[in-house]
């Protein structure tokens, strides 16, 4: 594939482009991917809790879902080699079978082991995380090599509704199976519906690039991603771009550890989080995510990437309608509203971009590298919230504040950015 294809340019372009196979395949690897991350934090944290463990205890074990952040090294050897014992169907598609077939099989000895037997249950969960991870990041690999760099906003676009439709599954769906007959049928099920990712696998095609890559060196496989890096872009606009790419998703992800007690402490039920919040948000995400890939189409990368960094921003605002207006769901509901759709808008902006900054020699290592930098700082502030929640006195509502103005420093890197990159999305709109 060329990085640029003319049928995906303009509106009509990106339109056809959610009909083609390739998004089609993305849809089923979203969903894969989006399946087991709940499973090892969310939705095991109630499960531990409802077996007796303390809270601590449960802290701790949400390290284990450390590994999605830190795919990044071990990524080159994804890039370099292909599968044991599944080369045969080529470097990506091998990696997503093993990726699958081990998360599978680690969420079948959950369910067997449960909370009785923690540690061995700790064990399968870091084995679920580590597969889920590599997964991510051979998926992520694969729907940048499959298309050319125009279809990319809409693979990401049905990607992100795959993606959904398993986090809703691994949510709501694995708690109402829990709630009518037991965890152990819940996580069962969550292994079995893994037959649908591996299926899509099965039936893919591996990319054209990849099937006659040679053999890479140990040099080639870990130190050659990152030079080329900083080779293609120069080393100033390599650094900037880094940096744009780490802040970018600031606002909302500072608030993804604190979002869950405010909802309990402005007085809303278990219930209405879970409907509000795990049902209906995770569907205006969805929404969101398509108009993102739309946007791309129609205003260009660069506009999008602007539209959805203040989106993110501006939308934090909306949770101090909750705070003045404690236990009211319509303040519940805008505010989801407006902070789901702008985090399914901007991550699909986000997505594109990031497909156009890696090299197609070393695309799983680049890739996941720029997505664990743009996951680290939200999740870095996002640690010490009730610091500064609590003890620093700033109250939920200025820090709200606080993390729609993390913005600034964002749009002024992406003012400096605006005549030194021309991203191939962008060039082709």
């Amino acid at each position: 594939m060329t990085a640029a294809d003319s049928r995906y340019r303009g509106l009509r372009g990106i339109l056809g482009a959610f009909g083609t196979p390739a998004a089609g395949t993305m849809l089923f690897l979203g969903f894969g991917s989006g399946l087991p991350f709940l499973l090892v934090g969310y939705t095991l944290s109630i499960w531990l809790r409802e077996g007796g463990l303390e809270l601590s205890t449960i802290g701790l074990l949400s390290y284990i879902s450390m590994f999605y952040v830190f795919k990044f090294f071990w990524a080159p050897l994804i890039d370099r080699w292909n599968a044991p014992l599944l080369g045969g169907l080529g470097r990506r598609r091998g990696w997503l079978v093993l990726a699958i077939l081990v998360l599978a099989f680690a969420l079948l000895g959950m369910a067997v082991t449960g909370p009785e037997r923690l540690a061995s249950m700790a064990c399968l969960a870091a084995l679920v995380a580590f597969a889920g991870a590599t997964q991510d990041t051979v998926v992520d690999a694969y729907r940048i090599e499959i298309a050319p760099t125009d279809a990319q906003a809409a693979l990401a676009a049905t990607y992100t509704l795959g993606y959904r439709f398993g986090y809703i599954l691994s949510g709501a769906g694995a708690l109402y199976i829990a709630a009518f007959a037991s965890w152990r049928v819940a996580y069962f099920s969550m292994a079995a519906a893994m037959l649908l990712p591996l299926a899509a696998t099965l039936l893919a095609r591996e990319p054209d690039q990849i099937r006659s890559h040679a053999r890479k060196s140990i040099h080639q496989a870990f130190i050659d991603p990152f030079s080329d890096f900083f080779r293609r872009h120069g080393m100033s606009l390599a650094v900037v771009l880094l940096v744009f790419v780490g802040l970018y998703k600031l606002p909302d992800q500072m608030l993804g550890v604190i979002a869950g007690p405010f909802y309990i402490d402005t007085g809303y039920s278990k219930a209405e989080i879970a409907t509000v919040s795990k049902l209906y948000g995770v569907w205006i995400g969805i929404g969101g995510a398509f108009l993102g890939g739309i946007s791309v189409a129609v205003l260009g990368l660069k506009r999008s990437l602007l539209l959805g960094g203040l989106g993110l921003a501006l939308s934090n605002l909306l949770y101090l309608l909750m705070a003045l207006h404690p236990g009211e769901t319509w303040a519940f509901v805008a505010a989801i509203s407006g902070d789901n759709g702008a985090l399914g808008f901007a991550g699909v902006v986000l997505i594109a971009f990031l497909s156009g900054l890696t090299s197609r020699e070393y695309t799983a290592t680049q890739y996941a590298l720029l997505v664990s930098l743009a996951n680290l700082p939200g999740k870095f502030i996002g640690g010490v919230s009730g610091f500064l929640v609590e003890d620093l006195g700033w109250g939920y509502s200025g820090f709200f504040v606080f993390s729609c103005l993390s913005i600034i420093p964002t749009l002024f890197l992406l003012a400096w950015l605006w005549r030194r990159i021309d991203p191939p999305a962008e060039s082709s709109a």
